[in-house]
């Protein structure tokens, strides 16, 4: 084994460790959450949800160590981890797949309706009532060791008649996707492997070290590289993620229905990037494309998706349909800065706002910015200053840490910018939604909660924020980390995010939205008349939230506003005391 990944195998004992002491769970959650947050910026997993089960039923041996479905409803995502060893053999991910297969088959069965009320319920009840959706199950195994396979099943496992897929992250591959400083694992994709010949014209290279290429490509292309490789095409473009209901897609939808051969002429086409390019000389002469790599549909998203539908529906004309396209090849180095511009400037059938473009944003730059620049008050039992460190990009935190060669300036870095202060853009999605009382977006999830902030957010993300917000930020983290730690000392079991969220989202209601967030910024800690209330108060919400209508499922029932109206019915009035600690006073409202 390298040094390089003998680090890496340090550093990723340590995430885990980290993340199993801050919420209290077994290592192997831990390591199954940290991998999945990995694979979900990587496009991998839309919205995962781990959730540990292992049991006999009906003389067979279930596993699973979590679930994900994929934006469109299409896909069943079943995750597998085994964490611990640092050899795995094939026998042992053979082993854990067909336990994950069972778990599968289970869910189909009557394993919903046998296990009690908890997380692990609603796990096996939402696959259940979406089996129908579903067109193939992917199997995702997880594991810190290393795999001596190369990753080769039977093409023939199935699951309640559904294909079933392998995905085998070990550590080898975990290494190259977390530590390459990438958002993605790179995608190799070869057109003429796949049957295709893509004639071309090249523009001339231009000296800002990019080229485009402009090409007319088959609507069937499209859709069986998005069916192949699904959100990871589009992980640069925020606003595709979303499953569209406009007009704009049901036109499209009419036009390959009806008028295919029209496509060309209606449509605006595909704008999209790649690292690299490979061209190659075909039989009649024509300069076509031969591989692409790393490609990206940076606008066009709700074509793609139509077009997919149109695939997988069977819709007859698709071979006549065609899709104008422009790639623009571009070296990593200036990726970042021209895929949002790139976006912004498409002539794009769908409004596009600055919003969807991620952490390249207004916004999320001046975040950035302020808080390098901002000191926290000297409060606390150590009362030093640090920071507040806003992450704009995944794994930034651990770049910028990396640039201190000696141990001493790394430990500096650490002192200074403590781990536990680090604020990532779906964190301060969640901050948001809990504290404008719409705890049911928190319960969406992280990516999806972070979506929604990115497109319907405010302040717009088009807006440089002042420091002033980002010490509100800040102060919305404190309140959100020890609500939630307050409640995870409770030792509920399950639900611990829904409860906190709505719990927090409660408190902020009552107070009519007038929370003294710059007092709780200099102190750097919530006020010791919340902590004695939220206890009780959490209760209370976990009564109600955990008692959907009709007995339903409890984790969705959490993402429905309606849960939150429930929650509001709480008879609960902040007491006097700490209405004096928490409240926003006349004189600093004034």
């Amino acid at each position: 084994m390298s040094t390089e990944i003998t680090d890496f195998v340090a550093e990723l004992h340590q995430w885990v460790y980290e993340r199993a002491s801050s919420e209290e769970i077994m290592l192997r959650d831990a390591f199954v959450q940290v991998a999945a947050e990995a694979l979900t910026e990587d496009g991998t997993l839309d919205n995962p949800e781990s959730c540990f089960i292992r049991m006999q039923w009906k003389n067979r041996h279930i596993e699973v160590a979590g679930f994900d479905i994929s934006t469109d409803g299409s896909i069943l995502r079943l995750l597998a981890a085994h964490h611990g060893e640092a050899m795995v053999k094939k026998s042992q991910i053979d082993q854990l797949v067909r336990y994950t297969i069972n778990f599968g088959e289970a869910c189909l069965a009557d394993l919903p309706d046998k296990l009690e009320r908890s997380s692990r319920r609603d796990m096996a009840e939402r696959i259940r009532d979406s089996w129908a959706d579903f067109e193939q199950v992917q199997i995702i195994v997880l594991t810190d060791g290393a795999a001596s396979t190369t990753g080769a099943w039977a093409d023939d496992l199935t699951v309640g008649n559904l294909p079933v897929t392998i995905q085998l992250w070990d550590l080898t591959r975990l290494h190259r996707l977390m530590t390459s400083g990438r958002r993605q694992e790179e995608i190799v994709i070869d057109l003429v492997e796949m049957g295709y010949e893509i004639p071309c014209l090249e523009a001339p290279k231009q000296a800002d070290e990019y080229q485009c290429v402009l090409a007319v490509l088959p609507a069937r292309l499209i859709a069986e590289l998005y069916d192949r490789h699904h959100s990871r095409l589009l992980q640069r473009n925020v606003r595709a993620f979303l499953q569209a209901r406009t007009k704009v897609n049901k036109g499209i939808a009419e036009t390959i229905k009806d008028n295919p051969g029209r496509f060309l002429a209606y449509n605006n086409g595909i704008s999209a990037t790649a690292t690299a390019m490979e061209f190659e000389i075909a039989a009649d002469g024509r300069r076509i494309i031969r591989t692409l790599r790393d490609l990206q549909i940076v606008n066009g998203g709700q074509t793609t998706a139509s077009l997919h539908v149109a695939l997988r529906g069977g819709v007859e004309g698709l071979a006549d349909v065609h899709v104008a396209t422009k790639f623009t090849v571009v070296g990593d180095r200036l990726l970042d800065e021209l895929v949002p511009k790139i976006s912004m400037y498409a002539n794009s059938q769908n409004a596009v706002t600055t919003a969807d473009f991620e952490g390249n944003s207004a916004y999320h730059v001046e975040m950035e910015k302020h808080s390098r620049a901002i000191w926290t008050p000297a409060a606390g039992v150590v009362a030093r200053q640090t920071h507040w460190y806003y992450e704009r990009v995944r794994g930034q935190y651990d770049v910028d840490r990396a640039r201190f060669m000696t141990q001493s300036k790394r430990k500096q870095f650490d002192l200074d910018n403590p781990k536990s202060q680090k604020i990532t853009k779906t964190d301060a999605a969640k901050y948001e939604y809990a504290y404008r009382r719409q705890p049911h977006v928190v319960s969406l999830g992280g990516q999806k909660c972070f979506q929604e902030w990115s497109t319907k957010g405010e302040p717009s993300m088009n807006d440089a924020p002042t420091d002033a917000e980002f010490r509100d930020l800040v102060a919305k983290a404190i309140l959100y980390a020890r609500v939630r730690k307050l409640v995870q000392q409770q030792g509920y079991g399950g639900y611990l995010a829904n409860i906190a969220a709505a719990t927090l989202s409660l408190v902020v209601d009552r107070f009519g939205g007038a929370i003294d967030l710059n007092r709780i910024w200099r102190m750097q800690a919530v006020p010791e008349a919340l902590e004695r209330i939220v206890p009780d108060l959490a209760t209370r919400v976990r009564d109600v939230i955990t008692n959907p209508p009709g007995n339903g499922n409890v984790t969705e029932w959490c993402k429905k506003e309606a849960s939150w109206h429930e929650v509001q019915l709480i008879k609960w009035t902040p007491p006097a005391e700490l209405v004096a600690e928490l409240a926003v006073q006349a004189s600093d409202a004034a």
